[in-house]
């Protein structure tokens, strides 16, 4: 059988989805690998790297996906229609029958799918793998939402005009930067664990009864109106409830107060499948300090700070919001090493190595809960639910309000474990409501 994986051509990404390593284990299985030469380069696998560990550098991204059985990637590919300007229509390059494995953003752009089910391609999105102890090395929410949880504490340093560490010195003494983290999943426990390695005083919020105990393990304050809702708010996956409007209006005038008091903001904030909650209000943004920051991870799905924008830094009432796109992307390296992983795990156990071939068990758990497309068929209840030529909304579409719910990369559930916690977070993706949801999902990566 053949692997196929071709450059990623989508904006802000430099990922890819195999590395040397995961292709010299994939030649030991018995397949053959095609990479489209520079595939690799802004993840630093240079095409000797790959072709060392067993790979055939192909010229283009038909060579690598035309004659390919199984296609690898990171994001789902470019459909019809000039989706992305100036680039060939990616599932016109495979053939049919193929197999797809990649983040596939299903809630957000049924045409897509459709498209994909017309060639009658096998199409695992990988976000939809279930949260179980079987299936986390394959957990490709976990190890991208880690990574982004770390950058966005090197993002909100870049913008802030002050050290994070208190510092003593003959000229003075130079106070601890204060920062609050909305939203306790993957991405938030690790911005705790970084902030604090940096020296920051870390506080954090979440509407999950269980994040508390793992905000304090890592040295931080949580902060959460802890009532009887807040007690019934994780869902029986690990995953945060959307809460009452009462319980959104309390959460709020206690973050409003703390907000008061911080210099950095770090929202992770997502809901499977909804769009991502509004946390800080413009009218809360006034509050804050001159030269504070918010670094919004949420952006991609509508954000939780509605002055936000995709893939910019702005400064709005004497605060830097930075609002980065694909913030996984911007660690490549390490990210598309942990992601390259995570699909080999996924691969391996549906490869059969005598027959040399797929033997996909629909009784599986995890097939089940990842398959979306088979036999020409949309298979997947959620996916199926979706409006029939729905296609997804741009991420920086303002105003906020016309925006319409669609789901995340991570579209389906969130994040699930930190690279380093005392305590195990439960949730996948960092989860807080503090006022009405509003935005729009994204692939979220995050």
């Amino acid at each position: 059988m053949k692997i196929g994986i071709a450059k990623e051509r989508r904006p802000y990404e430099a990922r890819v989805a195999a590395s040397p390593d995961t292709v010299k284990k994939y030649v030991a299985m018995g397949f053959e690998v095609a990479i489209e030469t520079g595939a690799g380069l802004s993840a630093a696998f240079t095409d000797a790297a790959l072709e060392a560990a067993g790979a055939k550098i192909v010229k283009t991204a038909k060579d690598a996906l035309g004659s390919a059985d199984v296609v690898l990637k990171v994001r789902k590919p470019i459909g019809s229609g000039a989706e992305v300007a100036n680039e060939a229509d990616e599932i016109a390059l495979m053939k049919n029958g193929a197999t797809l494995i990649s983040l596939m953003e299903p809630y957000k752009d049924r045409a897509l799918i459709d498209a994909l089910a017309a060639k009658k391609i096998t199409t695992f999105a990988l976000e939809m793998v279930p949260r179980i102890t079987r299936a986390q090395s394959m957990d490709v929410l976990s190890s991208q939402a880690n990574l982004a949880g770390y950058k966005s504490v090197l993002d909100a340093c870049n913008e802030f005009g002050r050290a994070f560490p208190m510092m003593m010195t003959a000229a003075g003494t130079v106070p601890p930067a204060r920062v609050l983290v909305m939203g306790a999943g993957v991405a938030g426990l690790q911005a705790i664990a970084t902030a604090k390695r940096l020296g920051a005083v870390v506080s954090a919020t979440d509407v999950r009864p269980a994040s508390k105990e793992q905000v304090e393990s890592l040295g931080g304050t949580f902060v959460a109106v802890e009532d009887e809702e807040f007690k019934e708010a994780e869902t029986a996956g690990g995953y945060a409830k959307e809460m009452s409007d009462a319980y959104k209006k309390k959460q709020a005038e206690l973050i409003a107060e703390t907000l008061k008091k911080q210099d950095v903001v770090i929202c992770t904030a997502l809901i499977p499948g909804r769009p991502a909650p509004v946390l800080i209000t413009e009218d809360m943004v006034k509050t804050m300090k001159p030269g504070s920051v918010i670094v919004d991870l949420a952006v991609e799905q509508g954000g939780n700070c509605p002055l936000s924008e995709y893939g910019k830094v702005v400064r709005k009432h004497g605060v830097a919001i930075v609002g980065h796109a694909n913030v996984p992307s911007r660690i490549a390296v390490d990210a598309s090493a942990l992601y390259a992983k995570n699909v080999l795990n996924f691969l391996t156990p549906l490869y059969d190595a005598e027959a040399k071939s797929l033997k996909i068990n629909l009784e599986d758990e995890i097939v089940k809960g990842s398959l979306i497309t088979q036999d020409g068929k949309v298979v997947h209840p959620a996916v199926q639910a979706v409006a029939a030529g729905k296609t997804a909304a741009k991420p920086a579409a303002k105003p906020r309000a016309a925006r319409k719910p669609a789901a995340s990369k991570t579209a389906s559930k969130p994040a699930a474990k930190t690279a380093k916690a005392p305590a195990k977070p439960k949730a996948a993706t960092a989860t807080s409501a503090a006022a009405p949801a509003a935005g729009s999902d994204k692939e979220g990566d995050a």
